[in-house]
């Protein structure tokens, strides 16, 4: 390990408070985030802690390059899960790292100055090389956490609102009801093929009430599916009864040839349930 390389770790390491000082003192007030200037005390808090971590790691790769890619690994899930829990945008976060990193080298060259006497000028070009390398790598990283950890996220909430969006609700023994709401694009449409059939069998549903009253408007690809939905279901042996069929469905029906005088069909969910009673 180079002595000149240890003697600016261990200065970063003496000023790390005046660093991280110096860091908070250029924030400005920014509405809703994190980094504002007004922002909760206990948001400056987790800051002091994260930057002090990230001097420390930046200041790693002077003297060891394993434990510099250990503390890497370790300070961008951190702080990319603080920043991801804060709803943070990405943009935010590199232009605090911007900051960091110019505040850090400030006191690169504040150690450069003090000892002129001892530091070349091939010293400084390492060490530019090394820091700026080091904190590039930095941003690398956090950024591949931060893609993963939002794109994780992203995935977990469709998979709920796929599970909202295909309700299979029961009513009494073997008979359940499916109230469709909303728009029904291709996407939709091809999540209640895949998962009605599978509800229904786990449910141990006999028959079920379809009801698309809660549907403005549904294009061909959409009431095809919907006719293959029923298809499925029958060949399960679970029968299929259709309320809330708008005027504009019931013809796009019609034009595309789908044949619905197998299944029942009712104006109303209320008129379906009726007149099941009544059989």
């Amino acid at each position: 390990m180079n002595a000149k390389n240890r003697l600016l770790y261990d200065y970063i390491q003496e000023n790390s408070i005046n660093i991280t000082d110096t860091w908070l003192s250029l924030r400005d007030k920014q509405k809703g985030s994190i980094y504002s200037a007004d922002a909760d005390p206990a948001y400056e808090k987790l800051l002091r802690e994260q930057n002090t971590f990230t001097n420390r790691t930046v200041s790693a790769a002077l003297i060891d390059e394993e434990t510099f890619k250990r503390n890497m690994e370790e300070w961008a899930i951190t702080v990319a899960e603080s920043r991801v829990d804060s709803n943070t945008p990405i943009f935010q976060v590199l232009e605090a790292l911007s900051n960091v990193r110019e505040t850090y080298w400030h006191f690169v060259e504040k150690f450069i100055n003090e000892n002129k006497s001892e530091v070349t000028a091939d010293d400084v070009l390492k060490w530019s090389t090394i820091i700026n390398k080091a904190f590039d790598k930095l941003i690398n990283k956090f950024s591949e956490k931060y893609y993963e950890l939002t794109t994780n996220r992203l995935v977990a909430q469709q998979s709920l609102i796929n599970e909202l969006g295909t309700p299979v609700i029961p009513v009494k023994d073997h008979t359940a009801v499916l109230p469709l709401i909303g728009n029904i694009d291709t996407e939709r449409a091809r999540i209640l093929l895949e998962e009605i059939p599978k509800k229904c069998a786990k449910a141990d549903v006999e028959h079920l009430f379809i009801d698309l009253s809660g549907v403005a408007i549904i294009d061909t690809m959409v009431a095809h599916q919907i006719f293959s939905l029923t298809t499925a279901l029958k060949l399960l042996g679970v029968k299929s009864t259709i309320s809330g069929i708008s005027p504009e469905v019931a013809q796009t029906s019609i034009q595309l040839g789908l044949d619905f005088t197998g299944i029942n069909t009712y104006g109303t969910l209320k008129q379906a349930l009726n007149r099941q009673d009544i059989e």
